[in-house]
């Protein structure tokens, strides 16, 4: 489980995040929703320990990222935004290499590196050079490897950005299998079809604020539309008080 309590983050004059709290339940896929320049990436940076909060904590699987932030790396893989992999290494190659960095053995990241392959339908692809790959290939080889140490908790950053249709179908599809592990998923997306699509609970930020979270069944009655999107335009207007 992920949960942050009260983030508040300032890059010199500007406050990117004010007040974020929030939880991601595991078994689920928890959405950031919001516009451009919301602070959905600042968030997801302080979950994943890339960047310390002014105020406030957060927490994966009750360790956290703040006084331990090491130990909370341990617990989750992360798919930050524009994430790439080498080229001149197979798919199978930067798995086991991610394997070594998380300290695994050289058989256990092989073992590991076989496992992730089977569960993400690689097999077509594992022996080939990632710089011919497609851009669902790269995906499934960037997922891999964020999944190599088998993490509870996976945070992904704007996934489907600049995927084509058959991507983001391999990605949906992928979510969805692991969402059936047990695994806690928090992603943070502006694009409402995704979200709608794949996520049993949203949380809507604008401006740095969380100014609406809930199920899209409690979103949509709460803004008073059958539509969700209509519902996240209402959340958007400057006089929606934050959450």
């Amino acid at each position: 489980m992920i949960e942050a309590r009260h983030l508040h983050k300032r890059f010199g004059a500007v406050t990117a995040v004010h007040d974020v709290s929030l939880t991601a339940r595991d078994g689920c896929i928890t959405g950031l929703l919001g516009p451009n320049g919301a602070g959905k990436s600042t968030t997801l940076r302080i979950l994943y320990t890339v960047l310390q909060p002014d105020r406030g904590d957060a927490f994966i699987d009750g360790i956290s990222v703040t006084a331990q932030s090491l130990a909370a790396r341990r617990c989750m893989g992360v798919l930050p935004h524009g994430a790439g992999v080498y080229p001149h290494l197979t798919a199978r190659e930067n798995i086991q290499y991610f394997a070594q960095l998380h300290g695994m053995r050289h058989a256990a990241g092989e073992q590991r590196a076989a496992e992730m392959i089977d569960l993400l339908e690689m097999a077509e692809f594992a022996d080939r050079q990632a710089k011919g790959f497609s851009q669902g290939q790269r995906l499934k080889t960037a997922l891999a490897r964020a999944m190599v140490h088998e993490p509870r908790n996976i945070l992904l950053d704007e996934p489907t950005n600049g995927l084509d249709v058959m991507a983001v179908r391999t990605l949906r599809a992928l979510l969805l299998k692991l969402k059936g592990t047990g695994r806690c998923i928090l992603l943070s997306s502006h694009v409402m079809q995704e979200v709608a699509a794949l996520c049993d609970e949203v949380v809507v930020i604008a401006g740095g604020w969380v100014v609406a979270d809930g199920t899209p069944e409690q979103l949509r009655a709460r803004a008073g539309t059958a539509d969700l999107e209509e519902a996240f335009m209402r959340f958007l207007e400057p006089s929606a008080s934050p959450a």
